[in-house]
């Protein structure tokens, strides 16, 4: 086994995920393999959109593009230096979500370059994409037999699974017996302080409406200071407007909508998103939530008491600032939990 081998295999697939969307890729690049594979590539991005419509060409190449630019060899060689390599290989399960595009995608690198293989339940929303990058990767000598895609979890030794908090509690009863990650629903939220620029309010919206609010890395409430002018939030949203036009987040924002009018609930409206005046973090699609407080330490205290329901908090007075929540370094792990702490505990 060798980890310098499966990290340029990786390295490999980030660098034909940057040829794709067009960004700088380095000189050593098999350029020749990458103009190969291009075109059933994008035949792929246009089937996932056909096979699921949430996942656009938009937010694919959104979603490559970073991890085009987070896949290089000097991040991977940073984020494995701090890790021992396993002499005693296991199998380790991965149930994948389907929210965004390679939602479980950060797992399996996580499980590859531990040194264990993986056995891969893909999402029915984003098995196509998956196995494209499952198939890639699997061409590499390196990687050969480390992966195993499979319809139904068997011959585990552990498993990182993640699921509704409905099936988190089916997944905590089946795989008690293991070692075992199981994440629950998550959302993030936004923290302003009222001094915010126009361009950090911009920003903002990339955080609430990236990949249709779906993922749990998306902003789902916002916490004002009393008195703030909530028009210019309803500003810095303009340039997502164009959102309106997707059937089904449509769908979902007159539904809402539809729900608020009919029970006669106070909310602010702008043709393509709805402001609700709520205590709650999580809000439905075409709806964020947002609260004024007086005291910036009360809401921390109240984000303390909610860190198992938050995966990340945005603000000038949090560690991640605006625009970035959909950016994930290879460190910032799903609910804070260090995959690769526990799978070098195996």
């Amino acid at each position: 086994m060798s980890i310098p081998s499966r990290i340029s295999a990786i390295y490999d697939l980030g660098q034909f995920f940057s040829f794709i969307t067009e960004n700088e890729t380095d000189k050593d690049s098999n350029h020749s393999k990458f103009k190969y594979l291009q075109d059933e590539f994008f035949a792929k991005l246009k089937l996932a959109e056909i096979h699921n419509p949430w996942f656009t060409q938009d937010n694919l190449k959104f979603c490559l593009e970073q991890w085009g630019k987070i896949l290089t060899k000097e991040n991977l060689n940073n984020w494995v230096k701090d890790y021992s390599e396993t002499q005693n290989s296991k199998g380790v399960g991965i149930i994948m979500a389907g929210n965004i595009p390679l939602v479980g995608f950060h797992d399996l690198i996580s499980v590859l370059l531990s040194g264990h293989h993986a056995i891969v339940k893909t999402s029915s929303k984003d098995d196509i994409l998956m196995s494209f990058v499952i198939d890639y990767l699997l061409e590499f000598d390196a990687l050969k037999n480390t992966i195993q895609k499979v319809e139904r979890l068997k011959n585990h030794d552990a498993v990182i699974a993640t699921g509704s908090n409905n099936t988190a509690r089916y997944f905590e009863f089946y795989f008690k017996e293991i070692p075992h990650i199981i994440r629950k629903n998550r959302t993030s939220l936004a923290v302003l302080n009222g001094n915010e620029t126009e361009q950090d309010l911009k920003k903002l919206s990339e955080d609430i409406f990236r990949y249709f609010g779906l993922g749990c890395r998306n902003v789902t409430k916002i916490y004002l200071p009393k008195g703030f002018n909530t028009d210019k939030i309803f500003e810095s949203f303009f340039d997502w407007s164009h959102i309106i036009n997707h059937t089904k987040y449509s769908n979902n924002y007159d539904y809402n909508r539809a729900i608020y009018l009919m029970g006669s609930e106070d909310f602010l409206d702008n043709n393509f998103v709805v402001l609700k005046k709520s205590e709650e973090l999580f809000s439905p699609i075409g709806v964020i939530n947002y609260e004024f407080y007086e005291d910036l330490n009360e809401v921390k205290n109240e984000l303390i008491q909610n860190e198992e329901k938050i995966q990340c908090v945005v603000g000038n007075n949090f560690e991640i600032k605006f625009g970035d929540t959909q950016k994930p370094s290879l460190t910032d792990y799903a609910d804070g939990v260090d995959v690769m702490k526990f799978l070098e505990s195996l």
